[in-house]
């Protein structure tokens, strides 16, 4: 009987982590979104701490398709900020590498030859 009271505790363990992951996630859909107001937010606050597994299951069921939408659009935005970051280091980088080639050349440091294998992109 040892082995099945362990089991049983795993199972509620585990079954009260997914019941705060799932709050967790209908709360912070909630407070992210900017379609509905505070009075319903509040409702559905009051809804999920009076009546939990029937607030957040509602939740879930009628707003299901938004919280996909809703982080898909996210996700979407959090991409395209990285790589518009990513792209203006790259800029930045390559820039920086032109620069200090083109002093090398003015300097007489480098030939013409070595600043455009440097540089093959260099405006001529």
């Amino acid at each position: 009987m040892p082995l099945m009271d362990l089991f049983w505790t795993m199972l509620l363990i585990f079954c009260w982590v997914l019941w705060f992951r799932l709050l967790f996630r209908v709360y912070g859909d909630l407070f992210t979104r900017s379609d509905i107001g505070a009075a319903g937010k509040t409702g559905w606050v009051l809804l999920t701490l009076v009546l939990p597994f029937l607030g957040v299951f509602v939740y879930l069921l009628s707003q299901g398709r938004g919280i996909v939408d809703r982080s898909l659009r996210e996700e979407e935005r959090r991409r395209a900020r990285t790589d518009a970051y990513i792209r203006s280091v790259a800029a930045d980088a390559e820039a920086e590498k032109m620069a200090k080639a083109r002093g090398l050349l003015e300097s007489g440091a480098i030939t013409p030859e070595e600043f455009e294998r440097l540089t093959p992109a260099a405006p001529r």
